[in-house]
């Protein structure tokens, strides 16, 4: 723990405030000791790498764990949270990094799931009102759609929105927001800020967990820093670097820069998509991807960078047009095209990327079946012995290969989504938002290993919604616009101002 002085705040009593919580999961202390408080009309930054905390004390703060030690003070008088009622008496709501909506019904029915008026005939709902409120909240985030939308329409980033809608919509005093620009445009992201200006105006206390410095010091008024589910320290955004934020979060120094050695002369074409137009809304990509090189593909949310993936993936057909793969035309089912060696890490881990219930080693064996087990009989000890290796290599925090992956942090998920490719010996990485809900150092090893992984022969494809990323990361980028191809960057010609101007106006 850290002995630093206690930073002053303008009201002598915090909104609420957490002292020595701790809870234990089998195998794993997730928080040990942490002491947290939050103060009217503040935004009060959580920080620390993917299992470090952030989560298990979020869930812990809205009821949704309960705290095996540690006591709740609400404006001073010691309160109990024990359940996710107990949080929203106290105004307590929270925005999760994983969406928790139905996708069945519309935005309307999601915002007010729980608390829909009451139509005049008993049992049912006022369907009128239930639109027009929705519309109201919807209005007051800046999100111009129809309240009577089902989710399962919505782009991951719309999803994003009606989320933070719903929480606006309990009338909170204390917001928690779990990476809630993770999947956002810059234009919803300065959205969100004006609505925190708003908030904090209101002495709404805004407990805001990001991996992303530029968000931590444009917002913050304090920050807290937490490392092996313990408080290592609380400071103001003034009185610190990013790099010492980053030496607390993961106790060494991380270069963020990203550095790698630039393909000067990539390898055979590997990929080669000519004229692909698909019923998602792409039409007439045209892209090359050679082997040992890392090429990005670019734009603003909505632009189709996800359905271009999917589509050279097998996983949304295709109306015209070619993929040639290691030189042969391809086509169907995504099955065909890993067998072939093309690999998809996708946006949505949980849903596209994982089997939830199933265990770490599964999850990490199921793409490479046929290559580890080519007789068709599972052999359990190789099967252990790819598992362990695979999260040595990916530094996976995890206490066995046999723990229940839905149950590992986000960015620990994304590693296994990774490593079952890695197992499999793909040829082609198309990595979707490959640091969605990654922490700092996590990004790092990231970035390293899709270095070594073209290093040696592969090739990647990789989509950002992180232009830092792009410059930093790829050898070149093609930049999309209203899914089609708006221009193509080379190493030289890689800047931020330079995709913005092409994501965002006509060539």
């Amino acid at each position: 723990m850290s002995d630093a002085l206690p930073i002053e705040v303008s009201s002598p009593t915090p909104l609420l405030e957490l002292r020595g919580i701790s809870k234990e999961f089998p195998g794993v202390k997730a928080l040990d000791d942490v002491s947290f408080a939050v103060y009217p009309g503040e935004v009060h930054m959580l920080l620390g790498e993917n299992g470090a905390g952030k989560s298990s004390l979020m869930k812990v703060l809205c009821g949704a764990y309960g705290a095996d030690a540690g006591e709740f003070f609400y404006k001073g008088e010691k309160v109990a949270i024990t359940s996710t009622a107990d949080a929203q008496k106290l105004g307590i709501a929270v925005i999760f990094q994983e969406f928790s909506l139905v996708p069945y019904l519309d935005i309307a029915q999601n915002i007010f799931l729980g608390r829909e008026p009451k139509g005049r005939i008993p049992g049912t709902i006022d369907r009128r009102k239930i639109l027009a409120d929705a519309k109201r909240v919807l209005d007051t985030i800046g999100f111009d759609i129809d309240p009577s939308t089902t989710v399962d329409k919505l782009g991951v980033a719309q999803q994003q929105m009606v989320e933070i809608a719903k929480a606006i919509s309990q009338d909170a005093r204390i917001l928690v927001m779990d990476e809630p620009t993770a999947a956002l445009s810059d234009r919803e992201t300065e959205l969100l800020f004006a609505l925190i200006a708003r908030l904090k105006a209101d002495g709404v206390a805004i407990v805001y967990i990001s991996h992303r410095m530029a968000e931590v010091f444009a917002l913050g008024d304090r920050i807290t820093v937490l490392r092996d589910g313990r408080r290592i320290d609380g400071v103001r955004p003034a009185d610190v670097t990013p790099d010492q934020l980053v030496r607390m979060m993961v106790g060494r120094n991380v270069d963020m820069t990203y550095p790698r050695h630039f393909a000067d002369k990539p390898g055979e074409l590997l990929l080669e998509v000519k004229g692909l137009t698909a019923p998602t809304g792409i039409s007439d990509i045209n892209i090359e991807v050679r082997r040992g090189e890392i090429v990005g593909l670019c734009g603003l949310v909505g632009s189709g960078r996800s359905e271009v993936a999917r589509a050279i993936f097998g996983a949304d057909p295709m109306t015209s047009g070619e993929i040639i793969f290691d030189g042969k035309s391809i086509s169907g089912e995504p099955d065909l095209a890993a067998r072939r060696g093309i690999a998809l890490i996708p946006e949505s881990r949980k849903s596209e990327g994982l089997a939830l219930l199933r265990s770490v080693s599964d999850n990490l064996v199921v793409s490479a079946l046929r290559k580890l087990f080519p007789s068709g009989l599972f052999d359990q000890r190789r099967a252990q012995r790819t598992a362990d290796g695979l999260i040595r290599q990916l530094r996976i925090a995890t206490p066995s290969a046999r723990q229940t992956v839905g149950l590992l942090s986000g960015g620990n998920q994304q590693k296994v989504v990774i490593g079952k490719w890695l197992a499999a010996g793909s040829k082609l990485f198309i990595f979707d938002e490959p640091t969605r809900g990654i922490d700092i150092g996590a990004k790092s090893e990231i970035f390293a290993l899709i270095d070594r992984l073209v290093a040696d022969g592969a090739a990647a494809l990789m989509i950002s919604s992180e232009q830092i990323e792009i410059c930093h990361v790829c050898d070149r980028a093609y930049v999309m616009r209203e899914g089609r191809i708006a221009g193509h960057l080379t190493r030289n010609e890689l800047t931020e101002e330079n995709i913005v101007r092409l994501g965002m106006h006509h060539a």
